[in-house]
C-alpha cells in the first residue's frame, strides 16, 4: 500500500516494510493564461493520488521548485545545479534510511534541469558504489502513450500548456482551468511548437568562440504556450491520466519484485 510520509511519525517509519520511495517533483511555472502555475505539480502528484493503495511505496513530500528557464510572471527558477544537488541530498537521506529503490517522479523536465539532475545523481551513484540501490528518473509522459510529442505534418509538436497538459488539468482540477485561451503571435507560437528550446535566445557581447553566451527568454514571448490547447478535452485527459497511473504502478511493482 501507499504510505504518505508527511502524515507519518517516527514510530510509523520504524514499522515501514517497503524499500521503495517515490519523490514527486514539480515546478512553479507559467502555463499560459489558461492553466495554473501548479500544472506540473499536479502532473507529479495526481497520478499518485489516483493510484492510491495500489502503489506499494512510501510517498515523499513533493519537491515543488526547480528550473523552468522561462521568466514570465509567476515562474520561480532554481539554478539547475542547485536543484540537482538538492534532490541528490534528498536521495542520499533515503538511502541512509534504508530504502533501496528511489523513484523521482517528474511532472516537469526541461533540458537544463534534467541534465543537471542526471549528472548529480550519476556522481552520487558512483560514490555510493552499491549494486543494490536503484535511482530512477521517471517522467509522467514516459508512462503514457497518449501524451502527444510526435511532430505533425507541419513539423510541430505539443510541448507545454498545450493539448496534453490542458486535457490533464481538465481532468485533475477543471476548476483551475480558464475558458479563454490566449496565444502568442502565430509565428512565435509556431516556432515554439517546432522546438521546445526556441523560447531561449543565446547572445554574446563579444563574438568569439571562447566567450560564453548569455541565454535568456526571448523578449517577444508574452504567453508561452507551446502546443495546441484548443484541441484539449477532459475525456482525453482522463485517458492519459489512467495511462500514467497504471504505468507508474507497473513500474513500482517491477522494482519491488526485482530488487527486494
Amino acid at each position: 500500500m501507499a504510505y504518505s510520509m508527511k502524515n507519518m511519525t517516527v514510530e510509523d517509519m520504524n514499522a515501514l516494510q517497503t524499500k521503495t520511495v517515490i519523490i514527486p517533483v514539480g515546478v512553479v511555472e507559467q502555463h499560459g493564461f489558461h492553466l495554473p502555475l501548479c500544472t506540473d505539480i499536479c502532473n507529479a502528484e495526481k497520478p499518485i493520488e489516483l493510484a492510491g493503495d495500489r502503489l506499494d511505496a512510501l510517498i515523499a513530500p513533493t519537491v515543488n521548485y526547480c528550473f523552468s528557464g522561462g521568466t514570465l510572471r509567476g515562474t520561480i527558477n532554481v539554478t539547475p545545479n542547485v536543484f540537482g544537488l538538492y534532490v541528490t541530498d534528498i536521495c542520499k537521506e533515503f538511502v541512509r534510511l534504508g530504502f533501496k529503490n528511489i523513484v523521482l517522479f517528474l511532472g516537469h523536465a526541461g533540458t537544463e534541469n534534467m541534465n543537471a539532475l542526471r549528472d548529480s545523481l550519476q556522481m552520487f551513484m558512483r560514490s555510493l558504489d552499491r549494486k543494490d540501490i536503484t535511482v530512477s528518473l521517471v517522467c509522467a509522459w514516459d508512462l503514457a502513450p497518449g501524451w502527444w510529442f510526435t511532430k505533425d505534418e507541419n513539423g510541430e509538436s505539443d510541448f507545454h500548456a498545450g493539448y496534453t497538459e490542458t486535457s490533464l488539468m481538465l481532468y485533475w482540477a477543471p476548476e483551475l482551468v480558464r475558458e479563454k485561451i490566449v496565444m502568442d503571435e502565430e509565428e512565435i507560437s509556431r516556432n515554439m511548437r517546432s522546438d521546445q528550446d526556441w523560447y531561449a535566445i543565446s547572445e554574446k557581447a563579444v563574438d568569439h568562440p571562447l566567450v560564453l553566451p548569455n541565454v535568456r527568454q526571448r523578449d517577444e514571448i508574452r504567453v508561452g504556450v507551446m502546443g495546441f490547447p484548443e484541441k484539449a478535452s477532459r475525456e482525453d485527459g482522463e485517458k492519459i491520466a489512467k495511462e500514467i497511473t497504471e504505468g507508474l504502478i507497473a513500474y513500482v511493482n517491477m522494482l519491488n519484485e526485482k530488487n527486494k
